[in-house]
């Protein structure tokens, strides 16, 4: 077996491996060889018929297999002994495509290899971190959101007309064809109207009603409705309105703190403070992250897989595509070609991305079993209903749990870093919080 460079130009590298007909013939019988004890054909006894019986037979299908394996094992050797990582999967291609038994095998081997990547002192780094106090402002206005999602409702003065956004107590009784059907029918029903909590048209009819009114609400549930019996049939209510109650915002006391699972409105206050300052955290440290990295971005300097580059370029050009055309859910539209900004964008992201995993790889940073799975179990509940068939779609997919992994091994690069850089901390305002990580969405 032969392995000749045949391109040697900055990250791209190019071989030719040549697996003589000899070496390929040695694998072939070794494998019929290693095979032929248990092998059974009439006319003989197991494990004794004859080796050229068995190349005849079994001969081409096993060729095949020695050459994948021998032209693996030769590329496998050459990057151990010199340490290429390729950047993507190498291009292989067979040069004499006329092959018959008996032929050499040459093959062309091209790939880029991931850079070296330079050893940097973050110890030079200066970064600021933002730091904000929950203040009482911050915490009242907090209390007073949280008690307009939990409000009381009052009885309207008599005659009251119901208006969206009240609650209206009734008793109802559903017909489909002018048969009661199952789960049609309650009693005392407090309903909120412009809560859509109901069938599509069955609030809007109750608006303008009153305590004591009577009322046949016509609807029809929706085609996709889950009981198939009911999908798309019409339908009529009839519907004893029994109260009309306007809402208004819960006390703010002991009451409402309990109804948030706190034990008094003190302690309430002090998990709304801690919540406000996580948060604040949350966003001051993306602030800091985006620092982070402009710095390295600026500092550090090494070669890039264009084919990385190229790839990533593309990716964010489609995206942003589509983001501008929202209309167009498929991929049935005209190529899309990346600009110089989306290269350049793209060589960022690129650059930072190989940094971080090489810093991460030389600083042993892991992600545990224990934390995937947390993140997967977070993910999952984005999916009410079908928490365990994401879950494990997820453990079966490698794909997918990298994608989920990815982000937690960089976080925790980063602070690994973090731990490494000049910090200081700068007490600011909510408001100058809220403006710096609106810049941060305005570059992008």
């Amino acid at each position: 077996m032969q392995v000749t460079e045949t391109l040697n130009e900055g990250l791209k590298r190019g071989y030719q491996i040549t697996v003589t007909a000899g070496e390929l013939e040695e694998k072939v019988t070794a494998k019929l060889e290693e095979a032929r004890p248990d092998i059974e054909m009439k006319g003989f006894r197991k494990g004794k018929v004859p080796l050229a019986l068995l190349k005849k037979q079994f001969g081409p299908r096993l060729m095949g297999e020695a050459m994948q394996e021998a032209i693996d094992g030769a590329l496998g050797e050459h990057l151990e002994s010199t340490g290429d990582r390729p950047a993507q999967q190498p291009q292989m291609k067979m040069t004499n495509e006329d092959w018959k038994e008996g032929d050499d095998v040459v093959v062309d081997v091209n790939y880029e290899k991931l850079p070296d990547v330079p050893e940097f002192d973050f110890a030079g780094l200066k970064l600021e971190r933002l730091v904000v106090k929950a203040d009482d402002a911050a915490v009242d206005e907090a209390l007073g959101n949280l008690a307009e999602t939990a409000p009381n409702f009052e009885d309207r003065k008599k005659g009251s007309k119901a208006k969206d956004g009240d609650q209206v107590v009734i008793d109802f009784l559903g017909k489909v064809d002018g048969e009661a059907f199952e789960g049609g029918a309650a009693e005392d029903y407090p309903l909120v109207l412009g809560s859509n909590s109901f069938i599509p048209g069955f609030e809007d009819q109750l608006v303008g009603v009153k305590a004591g009114e009577e009322k046949a609400v016509e609807v029809s549930f929706p085609e996709e409705y889950q009981a198939e019996h009911l999908a798309g049939k019409a339908a009529v209510f009839d519907v004893t309105v029994k109260a009309v109650k306007a809402s208004k915002a819960a006390e703010i006391d002991d009451e409402l703190a309990k109804k948030f699972g706190a034990e008094d409105l003190g302690a309430l206050k002090t998990q709304i403070s801690e919540r406000l300052e996580a948060e604040y955290a949350g966003a001051a440290r993306a602030v800091t992250k985006r620092g982070l990295l402009d710095a390295l971005d600026a500092a550090v300097s090494f070669d890039l897989p264009t084919s990385l580059v190229d790839a990533e370029a593309g990716q964010i050009a489609h995206q942003l595509w589509h983001e501008e055309h929202p209309e167009v859910e498929g991929h049935d539209h005209p190529e899309i070609e990346a600009t110089d900004e989306h290269k350049s964008l793209a060589e960022r992201r690129v650059k930072l991305g190989l940094f971080l995993a090489e810093i991460g790889q030389r600083a042993e940073v892991q992600v545990s079993d224990a934390e995937l799975t947390q993140a997967i179990m977070t993910q999952a509940r984005q999916y009410p209903g079908q928490e365990r068939q994401f879950f494990e779609f997820v453990q079966q997919n490698a794909g997918a749990r990298q994608q989920i992994q990815a982000p937690l091994f960089e976080d925790k690069v980063i602070d690994h870093i973090f731990e490494q850089v000049e910090m200081t901390e700068k007490d600011v305002s909510k408001d100058d919080l809220q403006k710096a990580v609106e810049a941060l969405e305005d570059e992008g």
